[in-house]
């Protein structure tokens, strides 16, 4: 049951609000004065407030600058029967959900409170989708080598420059992008990944920068690419080092002009996005090979982070076993299985060539195959596949 709190010097409109409400199937809290009202919202849930503007000890406006400052979930309805254009602009503008005049219709109170509680359950809903997202991508562990990465993001992450993630693949890199732009200025905008590996050479120039109807035979319809996908968020070009050359010609006039052409179009478009790119390459050998070019190189690398192999970081491998096990348990809807300390000891005496993304699929294999506890055992007879 949803619950409401009405803030009104005055009795007779408490009690009447509070009768309809009541009928309604809501539950009730009332406050005679802001302070009161303030003195609910700290102690109880409450789920939409209304209130007064014209009060003793606290008028309205304050007490929905403190609610908007320190409870910035909770929907709040202004009334007033002083009110006027600029009042209305003004509780508005401070973060009211909406304003309505005395005398209170009650059909428009009703449909008001209704369309608050949705926003409200939209709010909450989304809080709790970016949490599970937010731990989707958490970076477990707390060896010396990934502390220094994610004091890296910490840092990072507030500004607009671009990022150059490297490592072996496995290690994590995709983790570090979403995890940057999570913490970012930009986390409420979108974040579009590419896998520059995955796309043939031909169509990732239309991918990126998507293509006017007719541009080829193929495009039946005008489409938008990647980068305007991602315009107030971030773009992650993962594997850029299979990038073809044409293509990374355009990126970089992108990077430095932040326009944009569709393939077969004319018109240019202009993007706000942070580029960060990943590779598994050495950059610095593609670009002796005139594999890749110098000058993107250099746009692109004014960060540089390197994510550690999981040999470099065998420390975490207990941490990260058992984060594993409780994910995969969770999936299977099956009680979590516990990990002796001798098979994170064989774990740990395991050479990693897959990195974190091998140590997945290890530890959900062995969560199939052994009993209830994982034993070192487990870990000699399932762990490392036969012929290595």
């Amino acid at each position: 049951m949803s619950r409401i709190l009405i803030i009104d010097d005055e009795k007779s409109i408490r009690n009447t609000l509070k009768e309809i409400l009541e009928y309604e199937k809501y539950e009730i809290e009332l406050a005679e004065d802001g302070v009161k009202g303030l003195e609910i919202i700290n102690s109880v849930k409450v789920d939409v407030v209304l209130c007064d503007i014209k009060m003793p000890k606290m008028d309205g406006i304050e007490v929905l600058s403190n609610i908007v400052t320190n409870h910035s979930d909770i929907p709040v309805i202004m009334i007033s029967g002083h009110g006027d254009i600029e009042t209305a602009v003004v509780a508005l503008k401070k973060g009211a959900f909406d304003y309505i005049q005395k005398p209170l219709d009650l059909n428009r109170i009703l449909v008001t409170i209704r369309n608050a509680l949705d926003k409200s359950k939209l709010v909450t809903e989304t809080k709790t989708l970016r949490k599970k997202v937010s731990k989707a991508y958490e970076i477990v562990g707390d060896s010396t080598e990934i502390t220094k990465v994610k004091e890296m993001i910490e840092r990072i992450a507030p500004t607009d420059a671009r990022i150059l993630i490297t490592g072996e693949n496995g290690t994590g890199k995709e983790l570090v992008a979403h995890q940057i732009h999570e913490k970012s200025n930009r986390a409420n905008g979108p974040f579009i990944e590419v896998n520059c590996a995955a796309i043939p050479s031909e169509l990732i120039e239309s991918e990126l920068f998507g293509h006017e109807k007719g541009a080829f035979t193929s495009a039946i319809k005008q489409r938008i690419g990647k980068f305007e996908q991602a315009n107030g968020g971030t773009l992650f070009l993962d594997e850029i080092g299979d990038m073809s050359l044409s293509a990374q010609a355009k990126v970089l006039r992108t990077l430095q002009d932040s326009k944009i052409t569709r393939v077969g179009g004319e018109k240019e478009i202009l993007v706000n996005v942070r580029v960060i790119a990943a590779t598994n390459k050495n950059l610095k050998d593609e670009i002796e090979n005139h594999n890749f070019r110098e000058d993107l190189y250099h746009r692109l690398s004014v960060i540089l982070i390197r994510v550690p192999s999981l040999n470099e970081r065998i420390e975490d491998i207990s941490a990260l076993a058992n984060h594993f096990i409780e994910q995969i348990c969770n999936e299977y809807g099956s009680p979590k299985k516990k990990i002796s300390n001798s098979a994170i000891k064989e774990l740990q005496n395991i050479k990693w060539t897959g990195n974190i993304r091998e140590l997945h699929n290890v530890i959900e294999r062995l969560i199939i195959l052994s009993q209830n506890e994982i034993k070192d055992t487990d870990v000699v007879a399932y762990a490392q596949p036969i012929g290595r």
